[in-house]
């Protein structure tokens, strides 16, 4: 996938990917077949024609994660299906599980998720990682009480890239008969990622970080033993009765094709995207002092997050503009003037924090750009010291 020379080098994929032509080019068919445009759930000849889209797509989607296709619920995107895992298993659990465990770093769906539980009374235990940006499963081992309801935490953190050791946690919990929810929307399509393997119980993700369009995902629900589960959405009882309401056949088709296309480059792309991370990390040495922000590995291969000492991130964004896409924070948090939250719960004072940039690479970054964004990084970074307070560096810590 070609870049358009005019067009700014696209730093942010962890906030969403480009949409892959080939994944358009089936949505389009899809849009254009009159044959497919009846609702999915209808009996007559249209009707069953879209739903075998729907079982495609979903096998698809299924596939990916090595999951059963009946496992898959689909939602409107990552933050509904990780507001259905919270929400909806804390809300079903036993009389008296009023217990949920999770972490300081999570994605805001996962935090707002957890703080409207505690507004219904639930106790919440926030986990603090440690500065490589994971909590360990002893610290998730010792949380859990007998009344734990759930442990929700981030597969890869989107922010900082660093993975959680799932599979240790979910033996942990699966032992104590506790659902573990992993939010895998920076992880799913990155690195393999087989929910046996991890032995969750929920796993939500979605279509637009890894190709495919917006406004679609999935929530992985474990067949046996399976968690009990309370929808957030009525009415036609679609989805086995987790998430009501009209499929959109054109979505789910150009999701279950990202996912196809995912499974088929991973094993090229993974060490590629993660070979251009070190390369852009090595093409920033101009610019110390810089540090890097997060565990070096494990963590997802595209995500690279560094401080600038003496500068703020906003500031940097803004003298690149037009010639660099990047991140100063989340996206979901790019309204926000504080200084990232993932950033400070790891030790990063606030100036660290407003001095750091997340530059996230995927499967259209090309060498040719990760060196060009070298390159304008670090005259930018240059010149904003240049102007600044003699002293702005030495204050970050």
């Amino acid at each position: 996938m070609q870049r358009p020379t005019d067009q700014p080098i696209f730093l942010d994929h962890a906030a969403s990917a480009p949409l892959e032509p080939r994944v358009a080019a089936r949505m389009c068919e899809c849009l254009r077949d009159p044959a497919l445009q009846a609702n999915p759930s209808s009996a007559h000849g249209p009707g069953r024609a879209a739903a075998t889209i729907v079982a495609q797509a979903r096998a698809q989607v299924a596939a990916l994660i090595g999951a059963e296709p009946a496992a898959i619920v689909f939602t409107a995107g990552a933050t509904e299906s990780v507001n259905l895992a919270v929400l909806g298993t804390a809300r079903a659990a036993p009389v008296g599980h009023r217990h949920v465990v999770t972490a300081r770093t999570e994605h805001r769906a996962g935090l707002e998720s957890c703080r409207e539980l505690e507004r219904e009374g639930y106790e919440i235990t926030w986990l603090r990682p440690g500065s490589c940006g994971a909590v360990s499963p002893e610290q998730v081992g010792a949380a859990l009480r007998p009344d734990t309801a759930l442990v929700s935490l981030l597969h890869a953190n989107n922010e900082i890239g660093v993975l959680q050791d799932i599979a240790a946690i979910a033996a942990l919990c699966n032992e104590r008969g506790v659902p573990l929810h992993a939010d895998a929307a920076q992880s799913v399509g990155r690195i393999p990622v087989d929910v046996n393997a991890l032995g969750v119980a929920l796993l939500s993700f979605c279509a637009h970080k890894l190709g495919g369009p917006k406004g679609v995902g999935a929530l992985y629900v474990r067949r046996r033993p399976r968690p009990a589960l309370r929808p957030l959405v009525f009415g036609g009882g679609q989805e086995a009765g987790l998430r009501s309401g009209t499929l959109a056949t054109h979505q789910l088709a150009g999701f279950g094709l990202a996912c196809e296309l995912a499974a088929q480059e991973l094993p090229g792309e993974e060490p590629r995207v993660r070979a251009l991370r070190e390369r852009l990390w090595a093409g920033l040495e101009p610019a110390a002092p810089v540090w890097r922000n997060g565990a070096v590995e494990p963590s997802a291969p595209g995500i690279l997050n560094v401080c600038f000492p003496g500068i703020e991130g906003e500031s940097l964004l803004f003298a690149l503009e037009g010639r660099l896409a990047a991140a100063s924070g989340s996206a979901c948090s790019s309204a926000s003037a504080e200084p990232s939250y993932v950033l400070t719960a790891i030790g990063r004072s606030e100036l660290a924090a407003q001095a750091s940039l997340r530059l996230s690479l995927g499967r259209g970054t090309t060498a040719a750009e990760v060196d060009a964004a070298a390159v304008l990084l670090v005259a930018a970074v240059l010149r904003l010291r240049r102007a600044a307070p003699p002293t702005a560096s030495e204050r970050i810590a």
